[in-house]
């Protein structure tokens, strides 16, 4: 596939890095996916299992279980504010 075929667009940054954006259809991908070489094919397999790895997901549970706690000072803090809080909606 020729770099004609292909819309893109390159930016020139201030420290002279050049960033190149391309606009493909997913079968367009695949197609050029499909035509590398073995060897190519290991290296880019590799890198994407690389990228699954490092995005493990969280389990919500233990991040909330393992997060902070509020003190007893600061729960009473929050009781006198959410009370004072409430009497001034019923007022208005």
């Amino acid at each position: 596939m020729s770099a004609a075929m292909l819309n893109f667009e390159t930016k020139l940054t201030n420290f002279g890095c050049m960033q190149v954006q391309i606009d493909i259809a997913f079968e367009q991908l695949l197609k050029i996916v499909k035509d590398l070489p073995a060897g190519k094919l290991r290296i880019l397999r590799a890198e994407i299992d690389k990228e699954v790895k490092g995005n493990k997901s969280v389990n919500l549970e233990s991040l909330l279980l393992d997060g902070p706690v509020a003190t007893k000072k600061q729960l009473e803090a929050i009781g006198k504010n959410r009370k004072a809080i409430n009497q001034w909606r019923t007022k208005h």
